[in-house]
């Protein structure tokens, strides 16, 4: 037995300096894989997952990956507990492949469910928030997530919400902050104003349900529609990556940006119209303003009918009637429309229809027209009344909330000077001081004003605290210019699509505005974004009624019809997968989820079978494929300590080789494949599934081979390694087992003996190891040819063309045919493809087209 001798000798001189503070596991291994076996390893190895902080001056790659914050609501839900643990995950991951990991946590702490629970209970909602937000954190350490708890920020603190102010006077000095009288949506249950994106398509609030009633009232503003155009060419930034439905769905909020915003003064008073118009280069030729009757200045008037209110021109002075009228065609979402009749037929058909005269406006070249737009809209800006190109039905960023629970809007109101900006922190009264603390001293003329009462809306907190986690602990400013340029942008942002609308528009928004007063190195934030599915329970609801009842109140009836009725009554019962609620009696308990089953193997399940984009259905069904895979690696070290420490019988060479070089090959397999889908891909089921497969891989092994063999050892390895983003305190366990058996591994800068599982490098390719080349013509696949790593690394297209072009499949589908043109594309799993299009390829393309 030569060839095993040769590397047990080889590797038996290997010293045995161990740091077991590190490594140092329990040796339960002649016992089963029980639940109260897992709470224990974990027990152990909670205090121990020691991981390498983010750190401004270290030397590689930063990565900064954010899961979006939660509100505290003083229980994780499984949605919680599937977005948390996949930025966990990565944060890991890349932290084994030598990143300079920046993972945050915070709380999105004011709104109003914490001001009703706090009504509720005749508690502060500060005391309730505080109390919750203890409970949520020590789940999620029990979940063992590594996030950086010294940057911890809650938008609820005077610490940070100072800041959040400082943000909306930022926005108030640039003229982005107006306050004017509006139409707005009335949510009648929570008794607060919403913004339109608030509202859903069936006109109820997106929180309490009601159906949104109008109400005029007159509200704080943040002009975002000054950045429409800027936000809707920067969701072409070659920059942002995976952001595919989000994308159009951005789009679609912001719409086309073919038009101009002018504002105009409404004579006799403060107020203003901010009207769109797409012919701005005729803006000097308004002769009407039309309004419907769903305007704020046209409420209860019918028919058309001209109002007595006239608005002041922006540019010219003059002034112009107002008309309320429901003949003219609105553009979808809008309620008014700017009357150009020399340039406009729908104009100037309702001009003649209310005796307005108007000549016609001579036709413009696209070059005069062009320079006319460029001016105007230069003296509009100038004159701070407009001037920027948005689309009709986009809307301002609606942000007062009648509410205490919020951050408070940083205005004084005097009769003197008007509102005037407090430069100074307004912190939240404290109970039974609210009358002093709304009547103040004007910061201008000393006379007596009154606070402004309103608060801002939470999206505004929101909208930029994964700046502030960069430089939590700033008092002297809202963050470091130096610390942002180096810590942003968000590498990966990880969240529910339910957010990737209103909240990414906010915080791009603010990330456009903060790079246009040159405090951030990028417009866009984010960069890639991972949009997680919703987790889904299976509800039982009586039909006719609608009322939900539980599982154990059922029988099943045709299960696969989705039939049952309610087991006392014998009512018909819909079966259906819904999002978690308790309203829908269909969640799972995650402390329920880690006392019987221990959080790794929560994680497990939750990044399993399905892909973390596609909704999750919660089914139990499910959990015995991670059950066992976990008994397996168990068995698999408690099998690899007994080989190693009593030998068994050798087996021929030629047989021992053919295993060795199987574990050589199913290690590079599967550990490409768990790397390009741990984040390549994205599709961390998959890299669960790879996993899956290598053990399947290793326990195929006979015993000679766990003893021996060398590529068992880097396989096993290996296996541990990628589990431990995934299931940290098991995987930490499976390699004291691994360790403890040692001796046997070349002692290269492959393996740190002496740390943890989560302070090794990510096992990669081996040099030697064969990757695949697709050869395809006009896009059908015609050959696979195999190229060692170490060649494929420097393939260029033309020695990718010349290696496919020798190929016989490549040669015959050649032999009628021209080559137009080749493309060669590098695929992040290693591997390649070679497309080569041909002359006859071109036509049949351009024939189906």
């Amino acid at each position: 037995m030569i060839y095993q001798s040769r590397i047990f000798t080889k590797l038996s001189k290997i010293p045995r300096k161990l740091n077991h503070r590190h490594i140092s596991g329990l040796n339960l291994w002649n016992e089963e894989l029980t639940s109260e076996i897992k709470h224990k390893v974990e027990d152990h190895w909670k205090d121990k997952l020691s991981f390498r902080k983010y750190d401004e001056n270290y030397p590689g790659d930063k990565y900064y990956v954010l899961s979006m914050f939660p509100y505290p609501s003083g229980q994780l839900h499984m949605g919680h507990v599937r977005v948390y643990t996949i930025s966990d995950s990565i944060a890991r991951f890349q932290r084994m492949n030598g990143k300079n990991v920046f993972h945050p946590i915070g709380w999105d702490a004011f709104g109003l469910p914490a001001e009703n629970a706090a009504i509720e209970r005749q508690i502060l909602p500060d005391k309730w928030t505080q109390t919750n937000i203890k409970q949520m954190k020590t789940q999620l350490e029990r979940l063992g997530c590594s996030f950086e708890w010294d940057r911890e920020l809650a938008t609820c603190d005077p610490s940070y919400y100072k800041w959040t102010q400082n943000l909306f006077l930022k926005l108030y000095d640039a003229g982005l902050v107006y306050q004017k009288k509006a139409m707005v949506n009335w949510d009648p249950v929570d008794k607060t104003v919403l913004a339109d994106e608030q509202v859903d398509e069936n006109g109820c609030s997106w929180r309490s349900g009601a159906k949104v009633q109008k109400k005029p009232l007159k509200q704080w503003f943040i002009r975002t529609t000054k950045f429409a155009k800027a936000l809707l060419e920067g969701l072409n930034d070659p920059l942002l990556l995976d952001w595919r439905d989000v994308t159009k769905l951005q789009k679609h909020w912001i719409g086309e940006c073919d038009g101009v915003n002018f504002d105009f003064k409404i004579l006799g008073g403060d107020d203003f119209l901010t009207l769109w118009t797409p012919y701005p280069e005729f803006i000097d030729s308004v002769k009407f303003v039309a309004i419907n009757s769903d305007h704020i200045l046209g409420r209860g008037v019918e028919g058309t009918k001209k109002l007595p209110v006239e608005l002041l021109h922006p540019l010219t002075g003059e002034k112009i009637p107002v008309f309320v009228t429901n003949e003219l065609e609105f553009l979808p979402l809008t309620d008014s429309f700017v009357g150009i009749p020399g340039v406009c037929p729908k104009s100037a058909e309702f001009a003649d229809s209310v005796k307005i005269s108007y000549e016609k406006t001579a036709i413009l070249s696209d070059t005069e027209r062009l320079s006319r737009q460029n001016q105007i809209c230069r003296q509009a800006e100038a004159l701070k009344v407009g001037g920027y190109w948005s689309s009709a039905k986009l809307k301002d960023w609606l942000i007062s909330r009648q509410r205490f629970w919020g951050t408070p809007i940083p205005i004084v109101h005097c009769n003197k000077c008007g509102a005037q900006p407090i430069r100074d922190l307004v912190a939240l009264p404290t109970k039974g001081e609210l009358s002093d603390w709304v009547n103040c001293e004007c910061p201008q003329c000393k006379q007596k004003a009154k606070r402004e009462t309103d608060t801002m809306d939470t999206f505004v907190d929101s909208s930029w605290y994964f700046l502030r986690y960069l430089d939590p602990t700033n008092s002297a400013e809202i963050f470091d210019k130096n610390k942002i340029s180096k810590g942003m942008p968000v590498d990966l942002y990880i969240g529910g699509k339910e957010h990737a609308v209103l909240h990414l528009y906010y915080a791009r928004f603010i990330g456009h505005f903060l790079h246009s007063e040159g405090l951030l190195p990028e417009r866009e934030p984010f960069k890639r974004l991972l949009v997680q599915g919703m987790v889904m329970g299976r509800s039982y609801r009586v039909k006719g009624t609608g009322r939900y009842v539980t599982e154990t109140q059922i029988k099943v009836v045709d299960k696969k019809k989705n039939k049952a009725v309610v087991t006392d009554t014998g009512e018909q019962v819909v079966m259906a997968w819904e999002k978690m609620s308790k309203s829908k009696q269909n969640g799972v308990d995650p402390g329920d989820m880690f006392k019987e089953y221990g959080s790794d193997t929560t994680r497990l399940l939750i990044l399993a079978d399905v892909a973390p984009t596609s909704h999750r259905h919660w089914n139990s069904n499910t959990f015995p494929g991670i059950l066992n895979w976990q008994k397996r690696l168990w068995l698999t070290i408690r099998d690899f300590i007994k080989h190693r420490t009593n030998p068994p019988p050798a087996i021929p060479d030629d047989e021992f080789k053919a295993h060795d070089d199987y574990m050589f090959d199913s290690r590079n397999y599967y550990i490409k494949g768990v790397t390009f889908n741990y984040c390549g891909s994205q599709q961390h089921s998959v890299a669960v599934s790879k996993q899956q497969g290598l053990t399947n891989s290793i326990r195929r092994a006979p015993p000679a081979v766990f003893a021996n063999s060398l590529q068992f050892e880097r396989a096993l390895a290996g296996q541990i390694i990628v589990l431990a983003p995934m299931a940290p305190h098991f995987a930490s366990e499976l390699w004291s087992g691994f360790v403890s058996a040692r001796g046997r591994l070349n002692q290269s800068d492959e393996i740190h003996w002496d740390r943890s599982v989560l302070e090794q490098r990510w096992p990669t390719i081996d040099s030697n190891y064969n990757l695949d080349l697709v050869c395809k013509v006009n896009g059908d696949e015609k050959c696979v040819v195999k190229i060692a790593k170490s060649e494929f690394e420097t393939l260029s297209q033309e020695g990718a063309a010349e290696i496919a072009l020798k190929q016989k499949e490549v040669k015959e589908e050649l032999s009628d045919k021209t080559v137009l043109y080749t493309r060669y594309i590098k695929h992040p799993d290693y591997d390649g493809v070679l497309n080569i299009t041909t002359s006859m390829g071109w036509r049949e393309k351009e024939t189906n087209l």
